[in-house]
């Protein structure tokens, strides 16, 4: 069939969103030389409510919501999410034509005066958007303060350094990708901190009819990371995975063949359960949902209703 000759992506406008389009349109470009690519910029419900969490007002979807709008009415042709961002299940009608390799999956500690969390007296306060890494924060340092913190990247970093916050915790992918690596001050071993469901790969998602962008995004897709965020995905959303949920899921790649790592735990921390398996990326799918019964049966079934009945 032939391949479009014209692409406008749809965005949201934050700097680290803009910045993920800016590298899909610069790959399309110089994987399409002919290729005319247009940016359309929207702020989504997610980006105009920031004195809220996300688990009280809808999710992470409310960042997507609009860009598939855009997609729906033909105003765009593809949307760039961070993968972590993108919930479990798309809506009829749409779908992830591709999923580009990732970049750090790790946590990072953000602080002026302190170079890690074991670091951090007592009283110290941490703030995170997440209920996952406030659940994990918790476990390891009851004797820190977590306080929410929402806002873009620049934002949040802003609040830190006006001292409401002795350290924050970010996406170390989305700091590196801003030029903003220097303020990582300690990359979190996944022990300490279980990255999200698809945390620092980017997917290009599309209309599900739209088979000339599928053919034409396809040299995008990693094979590592499309398999590793599959089994992630697969295990979040066997267990419901949203931003009401704090839940983990990370997968490694070595060779085609995928360790993955999941957890499910309550708010405060008081208890988490852990699970993992090993399997193939042809079975990634598979994988996920293996480690989901898994961590099911070990105590996250009472965990889901405990958090029902919050």
């Amino acid at each position: 069939m032939p391949l479009p000759d014209r692409i406008v992506i749809a965005t949201r406008e934050s700097p680290l969103a803009l910045w993920q389009a800016h590298h899909v349109r610069d790959w399309l470009l110089a994987q399409y030389p002919g290729l005319t690519v247009e940016l359309l910029g929207m702020t989504t419900q997610g980006d105009r409510i920031l004195d809220v969490t996300l688990n009280k007002i809808g999710g992470k979807g409310l960042f997507v919501k609009e860009l598939e709008q855009a997609l729906a009415e033909g105003r765009a042709d593809l949307a760039v999410h961070s993968m972590k961002d993108v919930p479990m299940v798309l809506p009829e009608g749409f779908a992830l034509a591709a999923i580009g390799q990732r970049e750090d999956p790790r946590d990072a500690f953000v602080s002026n005066r302190y170079a890690s969390l074991a670091e951090l007296p007592a009283g110290s306060v941490v703030g995170t958007s997440s209920l996952r890494r406030e659940a994990q924060l918790r476990a390891r340092y009851p004797e820190l303060v977590v306080k929410p913190l929402r806002g873009n990247v620049g934002t949040r970093l802003a609040k830190l350094d006006a001292g409401d916050y002795d350290a924050i915790l970010l996406a170390a992918a989305g700091l590196k990708r801003l030029g903003l690596g220097e303020r990582i001050r300690d990359e979190m071993h996944f022990d300490d901190s279980l990255p999200a469901p698809g945390q620092g790969a980017l997917g290009l998602e599309i209309r599900a009819d739209r088979a000339d962008l599928a053919e034409l995004l396809a040299p995008f897709n990693d094979a590592a990371t499309a398999a590793c965020v599959t089994a992630e995905r697969a295990l979040s959303r066997r267990l419901g995975g949203s931003c009401q949920i704090p839940l983990a899921a990370f997968a490694e790649d070595d060779d085609g063949f995928l360790r993955l790592r999941g957890c499910v735990g309550l708010p405060d921390g008081s208890r988490i359960v852990y699970g993992e398996a090993n399997g193939t990326r042809a079975a990634a799918d598979g994988l996920g949902l293996k480690v989901a019964e898994l961590l099911l049966t070990e105590g996250a079934a009472d965990i889901l209703e405990a958090l029902k009945e919050a």
